[in-house]
């Protein structure tokens, strides 16, 4: 039986991965957290194989969570699921230590194929994320500007981008406006631009919005 434990701040979503993955009767979802304080503390009684982790949470975000488990929870095999577009963000998550990246817009009972691939130590990818593995390693492209950013700053510019405002964004991510400011300033900084509207702009050509 393949333990699965489900980490995402959306009730409704985590659900709708709950029902799909009870359909098979070799998984076994043990528990669910909204967050990664819900989630160490189900993980010191809740068994987990698996993990799945959503990227975009409020508070410490998926690959942050990642990096902890990395050290607390050597063992458990996480697979990242978002929303987000495969290209901007699954080999991000592998190259951080997931073993795989699903989207939840995608099939869901490939959600089900995932939990048993990760679960024999193997890493789950699909087509499109195969390809650009081979494609990374055949031709080795120089990085965008964004891949400098971290993950906070990389959340900051996509809210911006998408129309968001700091206070909003603050509450989301529960930081301070102050804070996001400072992410802001150094998004601005990096990327060379000045203002909003170039941070908008540059998002949408480069497919982060």
């Amino acid at each position: 039986m393949i333990n699965v434990v489900l980490c995402d701040d959306h009730a409704v979503l985590r659900r709708g991965i709950r029902d799909t993955l009870v359909e098979a009767a070799d998984i076994r979802v043990t528990g669910e957290a909204n967050g990664y304080s819900e989630l160490k503390e189900l993980l010191r009684s809740a068994p987990c194989h698996v993990l799945l982790l959503d990227i975009n949470m409020p508070g410490r975000n998926g690959l942050e969570v990642l990096a902890s488990l990395r050290e607390s929870h050597p063992d458990i095999k996480v697979l990242m699921v978002s929303m987000y577009p495969e290209d901007q963000y699954a080999l991000r998550c592998l190259k951080a230590g997931a073993q795989g990246y699903a989207n939840k817009a995608g099939d869901p009972v490939e959600l089900i194929t995932a939990v048993r691939t990760v679960m024999q130590g193997r890493k789950y990818l699909t087509p499109e994320v195969a390809q650009m593995l081979a494609d990374s390693l055949s031709q080795p492209t120089p990085e965008t500007p964004h891949a400098a950013l971290s993950e906070r700053e990389l959340q900051t510019l996509i809210k911006i981008a998408s129309g968001r405002r700091l206070s909003d964004i603050a509450e989301e991510l529960m930081l301070s406006p102050k804070t996001v400011s400072v992410y802001r300033s150094r998004v601005l900084e990096k990327l060379q631009l000045t203002n909003n509207a170039e941070l908008t702009v540059y998002a949408i050509r480069n497919q982060l919005v």
